[in-house]
């Protein structure tokens, strides 16, 4: 597994995360299964939050880790706050600081190599933020810090206060949900993929040195409903998709995430898989390399038109 460095910080991790939102669903056996898989595979980042299974996702990776007898600074534990489901977002000192403490105990662990804030939160004050921070970082608990879900003034409002360099930014991106990369190719147009919903999030990110996240690689864009792998909206991508698979000897998932790799941004993909031998087979993604006019292609293939 090639290595990536996060937010061009000297923070080395896996190209490739593995996200344990859905880990609230296995057995002890199963997550045992899924967390050996992973390392074994060169996995070493997993992305976390305090809401994923109600904090049952933590806790159940957090004992079937523990019980693996992996080396603790051999990997990256990575955890999210600032969401209260179906209330509101809260990013004040009180709740990012009460989110870490529930994250420790359930991951089962001193520190978490780094903490993103999971929505933005418009009450926000970058002050009392700058504060949980500190406290947290000096204490030893949070190592690298960063956001999910931001735009760059959102991102630039925060930096008013806070100290520590914000590493990440965990965004929505798939080969059919695209809309920071459509609106680079819509410059200067008056058609819909011109409008940048997130202001240049991909470029501000370069500059930044922050490196993005894509979370759901396999989602269906435009509102679609699941996966676009076998879409009957995506006939055209998934015949793509499957002749580059069988070309280059890979899963049709490793296909998908090589197409985020491919970007010159440096992403690091979030996968949610709880399979382990689909886990094993997109980790081959590290090994692809797509020409340029593959990369094109796929994109074309999704239904996007270049201007």
């Amino acid at each position: 597994m090639k290595k990536i460095n996060l937010g061009n910080s000297g923070l080395f991790a896996s190209e490739i995360s593995l996200g344990i939102m859905r880990m609230n669903a296995l057995t002890h056996e199963e997550a045992t299964a899924v967390i050996r898989t992973a390392v074994d595979n060169g996995i070493d980042y997993f992305d976390h939050a305090d809401i994923y299974g109600r904090g049952t996702s933590e806790e159940i990776f957090g004992k079937a880790f523990k019980e693996l007898g992996i080396a603790r600074d051999s990997v990256m534990l990575q955890t999210k706050c600032g969401i209260v489901p179906g209330v509101m977002f809260d990013f004040s000192k009180e709740h990012i600081i009460a989110s870490v403490e529930g994250s420790l105990k359930r991951l089962q662990t001193d520190y978490v190599d780094a903490l993103l804030l999971h929505r933005p939160d418009t009450l926000m004050e970058p002050e009392e933020v700058a504060e949980a921070f500190d406290e947290l970082h000096k204490a030893g608990k949070v190592r690298h810090f960063g956001v999910s879900n931001q735009n760059p003034m959102q991102i630039e409002l925060l930096k008013k206060a806070v100290m520590q360099p914000l590493l990440i930014n965990q965004l929505q991106l798939s080969l059919t949900h695209a809309p920071m990369i459509d609106a680079g190719f819509n410059v200067n147009m008056v058609n819909n993929p011109s409008f940048m919903h997130e202001g240049s999030v991909l470029e501000y990110s370069r500059i930044s040195d922050m490196t993005i996240q894509p979370w759901s690689p396999f989602q269906s864009g435009n509102g679609k409903k699941g996966l676009f792998f076998d879409h009957p909206d995506y006939v055209e991508l998934n015949e793509k998709i499957d002749a580059m698979a069988d070309d280059k000897d890979v899963s049709r998932e490793a296909i998908a995430i090589a197409w985020l790799l491919r970007h010159p941004a440096k992403m690091q993909p979030i996968v949610g898989s709880m399979n382990p031998e689909r886990i094993a087979a997109i980790c081959k993604a590290s090994d692809v390399t797509l020409s340029r006019t593959e990369w094109y292609e796929l994109y074309m293939a999704a239904g996007k038109k270049l201007p």
